[in-house]
C-alpha cells in the first residue's frame, strides 16, 4: 500500500489558527487578496477548483505572493493535483479519500490533506501513514463533540475541521487536542472579494488570527 505524502503540511497548518477557503472568480482578485490575508496573519491559503480562474489565481499567487502558501482545494481527481502543483501550490486538499487519489498523491508528491467523516474513513488514513486530516463537512458530520470523541481512539491523526465553521464556532474545535487548526470561509465571502474590500478582509483575518488559545 503507497504511503500518503504529508512531508512540509504539519508546517503548513500550523502557521495560522484558520486556513481561508477561498472562492476566486476572477483572476484579476488572487493576488490583492493573497496579500490582504498575508496581511492578517492568514498565510495559508486555500483556493478550491470551483471556478475556471482557480488554476490561474494559484498561479498568480505563488508568483507574486512570496509571504503566501497557496494550496488547492476540492481535489477529486489525480489530473487535478498535477495541474495544481504546475501551477505552483504547495499542498492539495480533497473532501474525502478515495484509493485512486491518494495512490496519485503519493505520485505526484504533493502534500495532501484528504477529507473523511466517520473514524473508519481515518483508519484508512492512518493504514497510508496519514497524520492529518480534514474532517469535514465538519459541523454537519458531528462537530466538534465528535471529532473530540475521535481524540482517544485515534491519537494517530490530528484534523483542520472545515465545513460550516464560523468565526463563533472555531473556537469549540481549536482547543481540541487533535486540532491543528480549521478551514473556513467567512472573512473571503465572494460579495466581500467582488467589491476589492481588501481592508476588511484584512481586519477578519486578523481576528480569526486572535482565536488561536
Amino acid at each position: 500500500m503507497t504511503s500518503l505524502p504529508q512531508d512540509g503540511l504539519e508546517e503548513i497548518l500550523a502557521l495560522a489558527p484558520v486556513v481561508p477557503v477561498v472562492i476566486v472568480d476572477d483572476v484579476a482578485h488572487a493576488v490583492p487578496l493573497a496579500r490582504a490575508l498575508v496581511r492578517g496573519g492568514l498565510p495559508a491559503i486555500e483556493i478550491t477548483l470551483r471556478t475556471p480562474a482557480a488554476l490561474e489565481a494559484i498561479r498568480a499567487i505563488a508568483g507574486d505572493v512570496a509571504e503566501a502558501v497557496v494550496g488547492v482545494g476540492t481535489v477529486l481527481e489525480a489530473a487535478q493535483l498535477a495541474a495544481a502543483r504546475a501551477a505552483g501550490a504547495r499542498f492539495a486538499v480533497s473532501p474525502g479519500a478515495t484509493p485512486r487519489l491518494l495512490d496519485a498523491a503519493a505520485g505526484e508528491g504533493l502534500p495532501l490533506l484528504p477529507g473523511i467523516a466517520t473514524a473508519s474513513e481515518a483508519m484508512a488514513l492512518i493504514e497510508r501513514g496519514a497524520r492529518f486530516a480534514k474532517f469535514f463537512p465538519a459541523e454537519p458530520a458531528g462537530g466538534a463533540a465528535y471529532l473530540s470523541a475521535l481524540a482517544s481512539p485515534l491519537p494517530q491523526l490530528r484534523f483542520c475541521p472545515t465545513g460550516g465553521i464560523t468565526a463563533e464556532i472555531a473556537p469549540r474545535y481549536l482547543k481540541l487536542s487533535n486540532v491543528v487548526c480549521v478551514g473556513g470561509s467567512w472573512m473571503v465571502g465572494r460579495d466581500r472579494i467582488a467589491a476589492g474590500d481588501w481592508a476588511a478582509i484584512t481586519a477578519v483575518a486578523a481576528a480569526a488570527t486572535a482565536l488561536r488559545p
